[in-house]
């Protein structure tokens, strides 16, 4: 006999079946899948941020901005998810698919991956 792994009630129906409802299922899920610590999460949380701004501001896949208009938009320079170092050697800085990278002025290019 097989019980809910979230409430632990008698599961009936197929033989593979693991939770005894939907909410059950959802809850078990979302235990699993959440920021275990507030440290996480808010870094969670910037990346997030920035990521959101990056792609309000790129809409087309490659524009410019300028620092101001990314910090009035609460942009964290010191929160990225990777570093791409160039042949010509430009460095981007890229939230998952959408980056950035430093030109004269005060101003960014900011780009898409294509995935």
């Amino acid at each position: 006999m097989k019980t809910c792994l979230e409430c632990s009630v008698k599961i009936v129906g197929r033989e593979d079946k693991k939770f005894c409802s939907d909410s059950c299922r959802n809850a078990y899920n979302n235990k699993i899948n959440k920021d275990s610590t507030n440290f996480m999460r808010n870094i969670n949380n910037k990346l997030r941020k920035n990521y959101r701004i990056l792609a309000e501001l790129n809409v087309d896949g490659k524009s410019k901005a300028s620092r101001d208009k990314l910090l009035n938009k609460g942009f964290d320079f010191e929160f990225f998810t990777n570093i791409l170092q160039t042949k010509t050697g430009n460095t981007y800085y890229f939230l998952y698919d959408q980056g950035y990278r430093s030109l004269d002025n005060d101003y960014f290019m900011l780009v898409k991956k294509e995935i």
